[in-house]
């Protein structure tokens, strides 16, 4: 067992391993369809040079920096640059809206951006021109414009290239940034739509880094490890498990090619740890089931024995009279569908939103380790996690992380205390508070904990809906958009652990009845609710709330209601507030339909 390190700071614990680790490679990305890394060495050379332009250019310790980027090399370079000069990352996602960054960019006072490409600097630069901070945009690749304004342009690699720092005299800089100080700024929903600034610290990220090298370590052996990145970096849970987990290992992180490459990005990468939200293993679950479809009576016949064990097993081990197959299954199926994810799979964590126990269960069943977790971006992000040393139950997040203080509220809340909580909101006291009340992180999640210590989520008592990718949504945004539209009454969105949003809609009643006079129409809501023109009348209202949504907020399909919601037919509170529950269950049927079509 190898003990991890107490580091004052992110960036020391990578210089560090860069200086333990030398010449062996670090990055990986694709270029002309061949795999290519970059070193720990010659990381750490560009980072500490990155460190060294930023601090030339002005830059001063404590600056926030916007980092606009897809998955890839320069997103960690960045990022580690950044924080090695002293200033603070803010990173943001690559879907966002002109408005969104406008929002992050005053709110944050970034005094700089960093951006990868042209189309992801264009909704970026009107925002960047147009704040009263922002003086310098980096980019990556070459961008629009040159000097605009208060805003002066820089190319990322001739930065890079002007610098020539002694990496130690970096490093030895940077090691005067404390746990306690400011990391990085992560923007995240809250209930009321608009983003607020999550403020990580060094010792947050790097507890979370401690806690899960422990769970490797004394459940699985810590060795060489490879890491392939494919969910958001500006997301929580991949910039802390996706990236500082594998540096604090020592490991290598590819870069997938997307989505639609993944499953080759597998079989060619060959992971030893994979993270990943639970949307992944249902999309691979379905391709291991077509593929073994079209595969034959046999192995059809084998995947059906294989989750039948499984299922015995998981539920208290194998039988006797169903040993001589399940050896059978680890010699044939098991290890053909390893081999699909590389065939050297420890275990592959989910987080970011909850799983389903029978996809779990699935993935127990052909051989694969699946560790559900269970976290929030204020926490670093991650507050628990399954361990095969205390048990792998899917309907659990399993124990807390090591250090991690946890205990249930008399409401039922979990709250959550130890190094890994946010330092609180950004420029927003009230809500910090109201979150750290008595010195623990209100989580907002209803739980228990069972015989053996495992966390079990039973509930959410904030309305955040947590898509199937883990995407933090704030449903009366969207909500209060959507009844500003003179078609629209009411309406409420779902989507909680799906891929994205639908909802209820009640038309306007006055709206209505001047649109079926001017159209010619009998005003017979149930005749209403068929007519297509009326239907297309109304998603053109939706269309038009759309166009100023990010892609994870825009409502792709909807129901019209049969009534609208009052506090008679118990769908509304008495204070005007909508019974989400009761909603749901009254359209559930038809709510569900919207996601098979």
């Amino acid at each position: 067992m190898r003990a991890f390190e107490h580091f004052p700071n992110l960036v020391t614990m990578f210089f560090s391993r860069a200086a333990e680790k030398g010449d062996a490679p670090f990055l990986w990305a694709k270029a002309d369809g061949e795999w290519r890394s970059i070193s720990w060495r010659e990381a750490a050379q560009r980072v500490a040079s990155l460190a060294a332009a930023l601090r030339r250019i002005g830059l001063q310790p404590g600056d926030m920096v916007m980092l606009v980027s897809e998955n890839r090399p320069e997103w960690c370079i960045s990022d580690l640059a950044i924080m090695a000069a002293g200033c603070v990352t803010v990173p943001t996602y690559v879907t966002n809206t002109e408005r969104d960054h406008n929002h992050i960019m005053n709110d944050s006072g970034a005094r700089a951006v960093i951006v990868s490409t042209a189309k992801l600097a264009r909704p970026l630069l009107p925002a960047a021109i147009r704040s009263n901070s922002c003086e310098h945009v980096i980019g990556m690749e070459p961008l629009p414009g040159g000097q605009t304004g208060n805003v002066s342009f820089h190319d990322w690699h001739e930065l890079i290239a002007r610098e020539a720092p002694d990496v130690s005299a970096v490093a030895a800089e940077a090691a005067r940034v404390r746990r306690e100080d400011l990391a990085c700024l992560i923007y995240t929903s809250g209930t009321g739509g608009a983003p607020r600034g999550v403020m990580q610290h060094h010792g947050a990220i790097l507890h979370n880094v401690e806690g899960c090298i422990a769970v490797i370590d004394e459940d699985f052996g810590w060795e060489d490890e490879v890491f392939l990145s494919f969910l958001p970096a500006s997301h929580a849970y991949e910039h802390s498990g996706g990236q500082f987990f594998p540096i604090g290992l020592g490991g290598q992180i590819y870069y997938s090619e997307g989505l639609e490459k993944l499953a080759s990005n597998i079989e060619e990468v060959r992971p030893t740890i994979m993270v990943v939200v639970p949307r992944l293993f249902e999309v691979l679950r379905q391709r291991i089931l077509k593929s073994v479809e079209k595969q034959g009576a046999v192995t059809n016949y084998l995947l059906k024995r294989a989750l039948e064990i499984g299922a015995k097993d998981y539920a208290g081990g194998v039988p006797i009279w169903d040993r001589p197959m399940d050896l059978i299954l680890s010699r044939t199926l098991r290890p053909k569908i390893s081999a699909r994810f590389g065939g050297r799979i420890k275990a592959m964590v989910s987080g970011g939103a909850p799983l389903n126990p029978d996809v779990g269960i699935f993935f127990h069943s052909i051989g694969l380790t699946l560790l559900q977790g269970y976290g929030q971006t204020e926490a670093a992000p991650v507050i628990s996690c399954n361990r095969p040393s205390v048990g792998i139950k899917m309907d659990t997040v399993g124990p807390p992380l090591k250090n991690t203080e946890l205990r249930i509220a008399e409401d039922g809340e979990i709250l959550v205390r130890g190094e890994l909580v946010m330092k609180g909101y950004w420029r927003n006291p009230g809500q910090t508070e109201q979150a750290l009340e008595g010195g623990w992180l209100h989580t907002g999640d209803i739980g228990h904990l069972d015989d053996k210590g495992r966390l079990v989520i039973t509930d959410r008592k904030k309305d955040l809906i947590v898509n199937d990718k883990g995407d933090n949504v704030a449903p009366q945004k969207v909500e209060g958009m959507l009844t500003l539209q003179e078609p629209i009454l009411q309406a409420m969105v779902v989507g909680d652990r799906r891929p994205y949003l639908v909802a209820v809609i009640v038309p306007d009643p006055e709206w209505t009845a001047e649109w079926s006079k001017a159209e010619g129409k009998k005003r017979d809501p149930e005749a209403l609710q068929r007519d297509p023109d009326y239907v297309r009348a109304i998603s053109a209202a939706v269309d038009r709330v759309n166009k100023d949504l990010s892609v994870i907020e825009k409502v792709r399909r909807f129901i019209l209601a049969d009534e609208a919601f009052t506090v008679e037919n118990q769908q509304l509170t008495p204070s005007v507030k909508i019974r989400r529950h009761v909603i749901r269950k009254v359209y559930e049927d038809r709510l569900d339909a919207l996601y098979k079509k």
